[in-house]
């Protein structure tokens, strides 16, 4: 059985987060915050901790404050790590965000990047 957090807050904790061309191994691989749009794909990595019970997670990737997509994660207790990515062309270059949030929306951290030509 799952415990629950009495205080209706989630509670989780974000351990980890960074940027990344590859996971291999549950292990992020070249880890960057500026990429050649050449590697055709990035990845968002991240752990987290103090996980109650079952919930989720989000990446939300932004390029130049607009949003491109939203990723749901799903987190198990007690500790998970988990990914997302997204692949690029040529209109990628330029600044971007990921936002990372618990399921209420609260920002858990926030990773700035850039893909170059």
């Amino acid at each position: 059985i799952a415990e629950t957090d009495p205080s209706g807050k989630s509670g989780i904790a974000l351990t980890r987060a960074v940027m990344c061309e590859s996971i291999k191994g549950y292990e992020p691989e070249n880890t960057a915050v500026v990429f050649s749009i050449d590697v055709g794909k990035i990845s968002c990595f991240t752990s987290f901790d103090r996980i109650g019970a079952t919930t989720a997670a989000l990446h939300k990737w932004y390029r130049r404050d607009e949003l491109v997509t939203t990723k749901r994660l799903t987190l198990k207790p007690p500790s998970w790590s988990t990914y997302s990515s997204i692949e690029l062309n040529n209109t990628d270059i330029g600044p971007w965000r990921v936002e990372i949030t618990d399921d209420k929306g609260n920002i858990l951290g926030v990773l700035r990047f850039s893909v170059t030509d």
